[in-house]
Order: structure tokens, then C-alpha cells, then sequence
């Protein structure tokens, strides 16, 4: 037989196996979700809407969840599912997006780097509209940060801008990771990849942790995957925007490791870590989005909890760690009231130090604090501790004394 035919033959099968592994994946996603259910909309789809707001897109995949009005983010690192056909969500006024941008806790250097960007990307479009020569826009740009730090909500913001801009038909985020870009077998990386990218088309691809790709071993195919991405950044720059994100040190050894990553990610955003007192204001973000109130000396508590958490912001997380322990609070909260007989509105809002307590392990604490005496009964039937004796005074203070008896105070 010919090496030719051979050659066309193996295709065949390859093709045909990830047809098979992406009828099967399909499969058994849709069993999941009628174990589980359909996931339900977020709390944001059913407050009222003016007639002015545009309408949300739907998620690009049966998995992602939206986020954001006229904006979806679609994991597809295990997902190879393809959105049926769709149409994009007219553009946001961008004033409301700057206002948005603005309502963000901290990112003080990131909302300066995003205003040049609209303003250099505003004035770009204007000379183009008037005929006037213009330089190549390059629009990919490079997150680095620790977790929890906003990247991806960023991210997500970005491709909301770039459709209101004008820049991408569509203005969709498509996440994804090396699991969702790489594959195991010879010539199976580029077409989950170039899968990867149709998806993103009209819209943001955001690749987490994207050092992962380079190569850890003789056949490792991430250096497929790059190739085929620099490919798709050429063939559609028009119409794509590529943001990759991580860990500060690893980010910049991955750019520089290719001269065409080189060349096509000239913009670092570097997200600075959240500050304590940044972080219990994300504390007081989630408490009044779910109608929780804790008062003065609750609140006290959180930010000790917090700081005892926050000793390395890597493990912590930043804003992640502020929403773990809000979710750890809450379980508190609610293993309290489930032993209580008449339960208020006021108690489904409020927080208590107890709740907090035992959130950090101090159960005997909190058991302290619940069943601690009134203040009036303190004291009543218990004989008070006989006041301490003054020291003896010297000779030359009692002399002093003696002159000083008469005198007024």
C-alpha cells in the first residue's frame, strides 16, 4: 500500500475516534445535567431591565455560565461542545462600562491602563472613519498576578469594551486552560485548539495559567498549541483578541520564550494584591448583594479573621479567600439558626460574633460568648476582691505629703 494512503488512513481514524470522544463527552454532560439540573439563572437575570439596557447573550456552551449584561464566559477546557448559532447582543454604552470599571474595589493602576486603552482605541477609531492613516493595533495583552486578584473579571470587561468600541463583532469571553487547548495524541492539538478559536471568534479568548503550554517534556504537544494560536491571532486579528494570564515571573518567561508570542503581546497589566482594608470592603460588597448586616463589633471580627487567613496571598487567594470565608460565615450562620424555634427576618440578615467564631475554629469561644451573663447580674451575689494595699511611701515623699495635706486639689 502507498505511504500516501497510508497516511490519509490514519486521518481517518483519528478523525473518527474524536468524533466518538466528542459524542460520548456530550453525552455523558447532558446525563449530568439531568441528574443535577439545569443550571438556574444568576440573581442578576431577574431584576427588572429598562427598555434602554442591552439584552444578556446567551452562554456560549452548555457548561458556561453568564456573567455580566450582554456578556458570556464559557469554560471550555473540558468542554468541546459547539454553541448552535447566535446572535451578538448590541454594544454597551461605554460610559456605563467606564462606571463599571470605576465601581471596582482597588485595581487603582489597571483602571488607568484600561482608560489610556479606550482612549487610544476611541482615537484609532476616529481616524479611520475620517481616511486617516493608521498604525497596526495590537489588543492582545498579558495578565499577570497572583490568584483572586480580578484578571478574569477584567478580562471579561475588556471584550465588553472592545464590542462597544466597535473592535469585535461580538464581544463573548471565552475561557479556557492547557486542558481545554491540548491534546494527547498526534495531530489532535490543532483541531481542539482551532475549535477553541472559532468559538472565540467576535470576542475575548482569556487563557489562564497559559505557561502551561510550553513544552515539559519531548512529547508534550503544547507547543502545537501555541503555533496553531499565533496562526489564529494572524488569520483573524481583526476580529479576535487573545489575553493570557498567570503568575508574574512564569508570564514573562512564556512571552519571552517565542519570538511570535514576543511580537504579538506587547501590553502587560500586572494586578497588585488586595490590601486589608480593600479586601473587607469585598467582605461589604457580599453582604450587601445578599442582604447580610453585621454591625460594628461583627465587623471587627471578619477583619481579624481575614488577616489571620491573609498570610500568604498566593494560598489566600485575595478576593477568593474574602468569599470562602463569607461562605464558611454562612454555614455558621445557618447551623445556628437551624437549632433556633422562631426565626426572624432580622436573624436570616444577621451576622453574630458566634457565627464568626466558630468560622475560625474557636468553638469554646463562641459557647462562651452565647451563653455569657447579662452585665446587670455581675457581681450581686459574689463578694468583691478587697482593693490592693498603696505602696509604702519613702521618707522624703511622706515629708512631702505632710507639707502638701492643706492644699486644694
Amino acid at each position: 500500500m502507498d505511504r500516501k494512503d497510508v497516511s490519509k488512513k490514519d486521518q481517518i481514524i483519528l478523525q473518527q475516534l474524536d468524533v466518538i470522544r466528542t459524542m460520548t463527552e456530550n453525552n455523558l454532560g447532558r446525563m449530568g445535567t439531568d441528574f443535577w439540573g439545569h443550571p438556574t439563572a444568576p440573581p442578576e437575570a431577574a431584576k427588572p431591565r429598562t427598555p434602554d439596557a442591552p439584552s444578556p447573550a446567551p452562554p456560549l456552551k452548555t457548561g458556561g455560565g453568564r456573567e455580566g449584561a450582554g456578556n458570556s464566559a464559557a469554560s471550555t477546557g473540558n468542554d468541546d461542545t459547539n454553541a448552535p448559532g447566535q446572535t451578538a447582543p448590541p454594544p454597551e454604552k461605554i460610559e456605563d462600562l467606564q462606571a463599571e470599571l470605576e465601581g471596582y474595589i482597588g485595581l487603582t493602576a489597571i483602571k488607568k491602563e484600561v482608560k489610556n486603552l479606550i482612549n487610544m482605541v476611541t482615537v484609532y477609531q476616529m481616524r479611520k472613519d475620517h481616511g486617516l492613516p493608521t498604525t497596526d493595533l495590537s489588543l492582545h495583552m498579558v495578565f499577570s498576578g497572583n490568584p483572586g486578584t480580578g484578571k478574569t473579571t477584567v478580562a471579561r470587561l475588556m471584550a465588553r469594551i472592545y464590542h462597544s468600541l466597535g473592535i469585535l463583532s461580538k464581544g463573548q469571553l471565552v475561557e479556557v486552560d492547557r486542558s481545554g487547548l491540548v491534546a494527547g495524541y498526534v495531530g489532535q492539538t490543532a483541531i481542539k485548539t482551532t475549535k477553541v478559536v472559532d468559538s472565540a471568534l467576535g470576542g475575548v479568548l482569556f487563557i489562564d495559567e497559559a505557561y502551561a503550554l510550553n513544552g515539559r517534556a519531548e512529547n508534550d504537544f503544547g507547543q502545537e498549541a501555541i503555533d496553531t494560536l499565533l496562526k489564529a491571532m494572524e488569520d483573524h486579528r481583526d476580529d479576535l483578541v487573545v489575553i493570557v494570564a498567570g503568575y508574574d515571573g512564569l508570564m514573562d518567561d512564556f512571552v519571552h520564550s517565542n519570538p511570535g508570542l514576543e511580537s504579538r503581546f506587547n501590553r502587560f497589566l500586572h494586578f497588585d494584591d488586595y490590601n486589608l482594608d480593600e479586601m473587607l470592603s469585598i467582605f461589604d460588597m457580599q453582604c450587601k448583594k445578599g442582604c447580610y448586616q453585621l454591625d460594628g463589633e461583627t465587623r471587627e471580627m471578619v477583619r481579624d479573621f481575614i488577616q489571620e487567613e491573609n498570610t500568604n496571598s498566593i494560598a489566600f487567594g485575595n478576593a477568593r479567600g474574602v468569599r470562602n470565608i463569607f461562605e464558611q460565615i454562612l454555614v455558621n450562620q445557618a447551623n445556628r439558626l437551624a437549632t433556633q424555634e422562631n426565626v426572624s427576618r432580622d436573624d436570616l440578615m444577621k451576622m453574630i460574633p458566634r457565627d464568626i467564631l466558630m468560622s475560625r475554629g474557636m468553638e469554646e469561644d463562641s459557647e462562651t460568648a452565647a451563653n455569657q451573663s447579662p452585665p446587670e447580674s455581675v457581681g450581686l451575689t459574689q463578694e468583691k476582691p478587697p482593693a490592693p494595699k498603696p505602696p509604702e511611701k519613702s521618707s522624703v515623699e511622706k515629708d512631702s505629703s505632710a507639707a502638701n495635706e492643706h492644699e486644694p486639689f
